[in-house]
């Protein structure tokens, strides 16, 4: 996605937000949240075959050390684009399966934590150093992205079935206390609960759905942009 397309893709998300909890836009929502959202994986998830995605254009001639460089020295991260990946993927899987479809998580089938390499079943949020330094250099890049594709093809299925009106309901306690239950979201990370608790699920889409998808992808972009140029200038000197 280049800058003119990003420009589009914002501008559909406000359209997205004008219309989402109106009945008689249902149907335009729910196409329009399926294009945005498409964008956002890669391109076996489905979009417009003119247009790199977001993720591809991230990952798909990203370097390892790249990938699992920690900690980054940008303005507004030092975490790794592995960690990124990791947290927007979980942050979709418990959001769209447990506080929409009130269903089981995409991670919790075909034994994605082994597959992946890690022992973390928690959003990510407040990590510590070593917690931290752990993954990025141990997550499996392959299985990674085969989990973000399952779950990005399951969050289709989920908003595909959304009926009319539905977006207005608020988030129940019931399965806030899931995230917990399913040890979905740690203890020391309350506040996303409560957060997301004030939510309708219009505000689950909005933001963990695509909006906050998007934005980490763009920190990772510029991580890559300023890691991966001073791998490649290596490579070259040596």
């Amino acid at each position: 996605m280049d800058k003119i397309q990003r420009k589009i893709w914002n501008e559909n998300h406000k359209r997205l937000k004008e219309i989402i909890e109106k009945q008689e836009h249902h149907v335009e929502a729910i196409q329009l949240f399926l294009s945005q959202h498409a964008l956002l994986h890669s391109a076996s998830i489905g979009h417009p075959p003119d247009q790199v995605t977001m993720e591809d254009e991230l990952l798909n001639d990203i370097c390892e050390a790249t990938f699992r460089q920690y900690p980054v020295k940008t303005p507004d991260t030092q975490n790794s684009i592995a960690w990124h990946i990791w947290h927007v993927t979980r942050i979709e899987d418990m959001t769209m399966n447990i506080l929409i479809a009130n269903d089981q998580q995409v991670l919790t089938t075909d034994n994605w934590l082994e597959k992946l390499n890690i022992p973390f079943e928690h959003s990510g949020n407040d990590m510590s150093e070593e917690e931290l330094t752990s993954l990025s250099a141990n997550i499996d890049y392959n299985s990674l992205r085969a989990y973000r594709t399952a779950v990005g093809k399951r969050t289709q299925e989920v908003i595909s079935n959304v009926r009319s009106g539905q977006f207005q309901q608020p988030i129940c306690a019931s399965k806030i206390n899931r995230l917990f239950a399913d040890k979905a979201v740690s203890p020391n990370s309350k506040w996303l609960a409560d957060y997301w608790s004030k939510k309708t699920i219009a505000g689950i889409v909005l933001m963990p759905g695509t909006r906050h998808i998007f934005l980490h992808h763009n920190k990772c972009l510029r991580i890559k942009k300023k890691y991966q140029k001073k791998v490649n200038h290596e490579s070259v000197q040596n």
